[in-house]
């Protein structure tokens, strides 16, 4: 009777864990993959955090009123892999980014790989865009 208690807690536990991993990899049902969107702006904080960075830009409309856009991005260990590092974004750098917004019509965006500029220039190599 133990070792069926033993078994069934042991599959439950690791049920769960397969559930949590899989949780949070739900981008194609947050934002339109079929959907980029350019914003522009001033990075106003950048956060090097598991499981994903989150870069935040204050983006000003045409009336001139600003508001905040968040973007979801890779986690840290994958943006290093790609070049990145936890100083490339930086308060008060301009930055233009392509993203796939919300789903929900909220100023909020995933960029997963996306093309970006800080400054004019591509952080990975410093470049200046075409």
């Amino acid at each position: 009777m133990k070792l069926k208690q033993s078994v069934l807690f042991a599959a439950m536990i690791a049920a769960l864990s397969a559930t949590s991993a899989l949780a949070h990899h739900g981008t194609a049902t947050s934002y339109d993959q079929t959907k980029t969107l350019t914003v522009k702006g001033t990075i106003s904080q950048f956060l090097w955090r598991n499981p994903h960075t989150a870069l935040f830009v204050a983006v000003k409309d045409e009336q001139g009123k600003t508001s905040e856009y968040a973007v979801e991005m890779w986690s840290p260990s994958l943006m290093v892999k790609q070049g990145y590092a936890r100083t490339t974004f930086k308060v008060g750098d301009q930055i233009t980014l392509e993203v796939h917004p919300s789903l929900a019509g909220k100023p909020v965006g995933e960029c997963l790989g996306c093309k970006l500029l800080i400054n004019g220039k591509d952080p990975r190599n410093n470049r200046t865009a075409p």
